[in-house]
């Protein structure tokens, strides 16, 4: 049997191709959607969808088969896999409870300590801590992250980040329902003014844009993709928090604990699902994607079954 989801086309993925937004909308990877697709089990409005096909408006029927297949052994300490490497560039897929590098006070696994362990050479650039490092997820934070193997790759990618040309998509559920249910948050963010350990929005803080739009809708929050033009730290916890929207399961900024016991989360339901930028050194476009892991699948599908 198959379980079959129906889902608005939104707005933003119309006009793209099918096996790419299908990919966006179930966060799982092109090459799992296009088989979907081959196989005539994706429907818009009545009408078969295929791979290369241009989405229009209009609703999805998607047959989703019961099995899943068993997630990959972990090749790297700390629980990391590689979701793509060249002689440049290494983007890994990073568990929640993983730090981007070392810092005072953290005594567990990082991506630079256990990328170094498996054997993978590292950019030396920047601080010895942080060789490779050019961008950073937080540790409560699931997803990708790339890491620079060369220093003309180091540089490169610095570059493309302060330029704000990477292309960084989150997944995120949301409480409640947001309305409208498209749009951006422009909201400085700083030190929270009571807690120095968690951030707000404030005045005189850093400018702070995050793109969402709801994917799909539940009694009780909402499933969220979220593009983020600039990438201060906890921007969508903040921003969402902001909104009275706080992310399920984030009980640092205001979440709902029994939702959170209900769902089984024990952290945020956030998961960076898609990474895309060009190729520091030979150019053209490098565009990776990730699944969700275990913990939020399954939040994902009680919150389906409420």
């Amino acid at each position: 049997m198959a379980d079959t989801r129906y889902l608005p086309v939104p707005n933003a993925l119309v006009g793209e191709r099918a096996d790419a937004a299908l990919a966006r909308l179930l966060g799982m990877s092109r090459t799992k959607t296009a088989e979907f697709l081959d196989a005539g089990a994706v429907v818009l409005d009545g009408r078969p969808v295929g791979r290369s096909d241009r989405l229009s408006d209009g609703v999805l029927a998607v047959d989703l088969p019961d099995e899943r297949p068993a997630a990959p052994e972990p090749p790297i300490p700390g629980g990391l896999t590689i979701a793509y490497e060249d002689e440049d560039v290494v983007v890994v897929d990073k568990p929640v409870g993983v730090a981007a590098h070392p810092s005072p006070g953290w005594t567990g696994p990082t991506v630079v300590g256990s990328l170094a362990s498996a054997g993978h050479r590292l950019a030396e650039a920047g601080p010895p801590e942080r060789q490779g490092i050019v961008h950073r997820l937080d540790v409560g934070t699931s997803g990708l992250m790339v890491v620079a193997r060369t220093i003309p790759a180091y540089s490169a990618l610095k570059a493309a980040f302060k330029e704000r040309t990477v292309e960084k998509i989150y997944h995120a559920v949301a409480q409640g329902h947001l309305d409208p249910t498209a749009g951006t948050i422009d909201a400085p963010i700083g030190r929270h003014p009571n807690s120095d350990w968690k951030f707000a929005v404030v005045e005189g803080g850093k400018p702070s844009v995050t793109h969402y739009e709801v994917l799909e809708m539940f009694p009780s929050a909402s499933l969220l993709e979220v593009h983020l033009e600039t990438g201060r730290t906890h921007q969508i916890r903040v921003h969402m928090a902001a909104m009275r929207h706080p992310l399920a399961g984030d009980l640092t900024y205001g979440a709902d604990p029994t939702l959170a016991k209900r769902l089984g989360l024990s952290r945020q339901w956030l998961h960076a699902q898609e990474l895309a930028f060009e190729h520091p050194t030979r150019g053209g476009e490098v565009r990776v994607t990730s699944t969700y892991p275990a913990d939020l699948a399954a939040a994902l599908e009680t919150l389906r079954g409420l």
